[in-house]
């Protein structure tokens, strides 16, 4: 089973983000599961959320203590070692950010990606969630572009189906990809 966390703030669709990845996952014919962990729950207030895949049924109804993979939403937070907690030897980061990365101990892969400027320029928000799981799928190659881009059509329509679209192929065209 691999784990993944997602942390954010509210209002920044870590949660949508979350699910749509496991819809993704599903969409490949794995098991997987989602939900978040909300603070105060309001925009701006910290959050994280979970994804769990696997290729049987996922009976774990926990939070992720012990992530294999870990999505940055704010760049921000990168810089709490609480959101390091747990990371597995050889974890995966994927971020945010337009700058390098100081290298977190036990991290073997780090994506970078300026998901706000791409959000702002494509849907003029700085929402970066799909942008995100564009990057994702292109650093752990856990899951396809096409599964992604499938996964939007239960979340999206019309133009702003296009506009997430053209967000999540830009993060996943755009990552900066750093080994270690």
């Amino acid at each position: 089973m691999k784990e993944i966390r997602v942390h954010g703030r509210g209002g920044q669709g870590g949660m949508a983000g979350a699910r749509m990845l496991a819809a993704a996952f599903v969409t490949e014919g794995k098991w997987a599961t989602s939900f978040p962990e909300f603070g105060f729950e309001r925009r701006g207030a910290p959050m994280r959320a979970f994804v769990r895949l696997d290729d049987k049924p996922i009976l774990e109804k926990t939070k992720v203590y012990n992530p294999d993979c870990l999505i940055v939403i704010d760049p921000l937070l990168i810089q709490m070692e609480a959101t390091f907690e747990g990371l597995k030897p050889g974890g995966i980061l994927v971020v945010n950010n337009g700058a390098a990365i100081t290298p977190y101990p036990g991290l073997s892969l780090v994506g970078t990606v300026n998901a706000t400027k791409i959000g702002l320029e494509e849907i003029g928000s700085a929402i970066t969630n799909t942008c995100m799981l564009g990057a994702f799928a292109r650093l752990t190659e856990w899951v396809t572009l096409d599964s992604i881009l499938v996964s939007l059509k239960d979340y999206f329509e019309g133009n702003l189906l296009n506009k997430n679209t053209k967000c999540v192929k830009r993060g996943f065209s755009e990552t900066i990809i750093t080994r270690y």
